[in-house]
C-alpha cells in the first residue's frame, strides 16, 4: 500500500483555497487601479507581470506568498502623477530590483536581517496591522464609491458605508465556512452591488490585451526614482517584505517543510529577478509583504495552490479581457476592498502577543505609534531599531 503524502506537501486548489486567494486584494487594487488611471499605465502589462510574479511565487514557495505593488511607490506615484510618470515608474522598478538582486546574492540581506528582533519585527507588523484598519475604515467612510472616479446611483444617500456595513456582516458570518468561502463572497457581492449601483457607466468594454509598451527611462527619469520612490521604499522592503514576512510564514506556518525557503534573502531574490525585467514594460514595482500573507491567510489560503490560482486569474484578466478585465476589477466597490484590508489588520495585530517582557512591548509599540503617525515608515523602524538596541545595551528595565 502506498503511503499518501502529508497533506502539506500538496497544492491545493478548492474554493477555500480560491477565496484564500482573494484576500488581498484589499491591498492589491487600490494602489494598481490608482496608477493605472493617474500614471497612465496600460492594464495588460500590469495584471500580466502580477499572475506571472503570482505564479512563480506559489510554485517555489508552496506558501500562500502574496505578490503586492511596493506600498511606498504606490503612494508617491498617485499623490504626483505629473512627476511620477511611466518612464519613472518603470525606472524605479530596474533599480529596486536590480538592488534585490545585489543585497540577495551577496548576502546582505541576511546580515541585516539580524538588526530585526522580535519587539522590532511585531511592531512593524502591528503597525500595518493597524494601518490597514485606518485605510480599510477610510474606504469604507468615504463617499466615492468607485475608484474608477464612476459617480454612481445613489451616492448621496452613503450607499459605499451601506455596502460596505453588509460585507462586513456576511464576512463575519463566513469567515469560518469552509461550503460558502468568505472572501470569494465578499467579491462576488461587491461586483454585483458595483454593476447594480451604476458602476460600468462610460467604462470600456474592449477585449483582448491593450498596449505593451518598452520603456527606456532617462537619466534623469532615473534620478527622479531614485530619490523619490526608491530611497524611502528600500527599509520598507527589508524590513516588511523580506524580514517580516519571513517571521510571519514561520507563525503560521510552523511545521511546514518549505521554511527552508521562507528566508529574507530568497524573498530579496525573487522580487529582483522579476522586477528588473518586468520594469522596462511599464508595470507597477512588486514585492511580497506580511500583511498580505496575514491575508491570504485570514481568509483560508494554505498552500502555494493560492498564489497559483489568483495568477492563472490575472493573466486570464490581462490577456483576454484587457481593459474589459480592468473594468470588472473597478467595479468592486471601495468599501468592499475596505472590508478585506480590516480583515487582513486584524490578523497582523494579534501576533504581538509572543512577546513577553514589558521592554519588548515598548519597543513594538514605539514603532506602531510612530508608523501611525508619520507616513514614511521608515522612521518607525530606524527608530524603533535604534531605542531596541539602547534598551538592550544599557540592561533598561521597562
Amino acid at each position: 500500500m502506498v503511503k499518501s503524502k502529508p497533506k502539506h506537501l500538496n497544492f491545493l486548489f478548492n474554493r477555500v483555497e480560491l477565496a484564500g486567494s482573494l484576500g488581498d486584494l484589499g491591498t492589491l487594487l487600490p494602489i494598481t487601479i490608482g496608477m493605472i488611471l493617474l500614471n497612465k499605465l496600460s492594464p495588460t502589462p500590469v495584471f500580466l507581470a502580477f499572475g506571472l510574479f503570482y505564479l512563480l511565487t506559489g510554485v517555489y514557495y508552496r506558501l500562500p506568498v502574496p505578490v503586492q505593488p511596493l506600498k511606498v511607490v504606490g503612494a508617491i506615484a498617485i499623490a504626483y502623477p505629473n512627476q511620477i510618470t511611466e518612464p519613472v515608474i518603470g525606472a524605479a522598478g530596474i533599480i529596486f530590483g536590480g538592488l534585490m538582486l545585489v543585497l540577495s546574492l551577496s548576502g546582505t540581506v541576511d546580515r541585516i536581517s539580524k538588526l530585526f528582533t522580535p519587539p522590532v519585527v511585531r511592531g512593524i507588523q502591528l503597525g500595518l496591522g493597524l494601518i490597514f484598519l485606518r485605510k480599510g475604515i477610510d474606504l469604507i467612510v468615504t463617499p466615492n464609491l468607485f475608484m474608477s472616479g464612476v459617480v454612481g446611483k445613489f451616492s448621496e444617500y452613503h450607499v459605499n458605508i451601506a455596502v460596505g456595513c453588509a460585507v462586513f456582516v456576511l464576512i463575519l458570518f463566513l469567515l469560518d465556512n469552509k461550503k460558502i468561502p468568505a472572501a470569494l463572497s465578499a467579491v462576488a457581492a461587491g461586483i454585483i452591488a458595483g454593476i447594480a449601483l451604476g458602476g460600468l457607466s462610460g467604462r470600456s468594454f474592449s477585449v483582448g490585451p491593450t498596449e505593451i509598451r518598452f520603456i527606456l527611462p532617462s537619466v534623469h527619469e532615473f534620478w527622479i526614482a531614485f530619490t523619490m520612490l526608491i530611497l524611502p521604499q528600500i527599509p520598507l522592503t527589508i524590513g516588511n517584505a523580506c524580514v517580516g514576512t519571513s517571521d510571519t510564514c514561520a507563525t503560521l506556518f510552523p511545521k511546514s517543510p518549505f521554511l527552508g525557503k521562507a528566508k529574507a534573502g530568497r524573498f530579496a531574490l525573487t522580487m529582483g529577478l522579476v522586477n528588473f525585467p518586468a520594469a522596462f514594460f511599464g508595470v507597477v514595482p512588486m514585492c511580497h509583504g506580511t500583511g498580505g500573507l496575514a491575508a491570504h491567510y485570514r481568509f483560508g489560503a494554505r498552500t502555494g495552490g493560492a498564489p497559483i490560482m489568483i495568477g492563472i486569474v490575472f493573466i486570464i484578466l490581462a490577456l483576454g479581457f484587457g481593459e474589459l478585465g480592468f473594468t470588472i476589477l473597478t467595479l468592486i466597490p471601495n468599501s468592499v476592498l475596505g472590508v478585506l484590508l480590516i480583515f487582513a489588520g486584524l490578523e497582523l495585530c494579534p501576533l504581538i502577543r509572543s512577546l513577553k517582557t514589558n521592554e519588548e512591548y515598548f519597543v513594538a509599540l514605539l514603532i506602531a505609534g510612530i508608523a501611525l503617525a508619520v507616513p514614511n515608515m521608515a522612521w518607525a523602524f530606524g527608530a524603533g531599531m535604534m531605542v531596541d538596541f539602547i534598551i538592550r545595551r544599557r540592561g533598561i528595565r521597562i
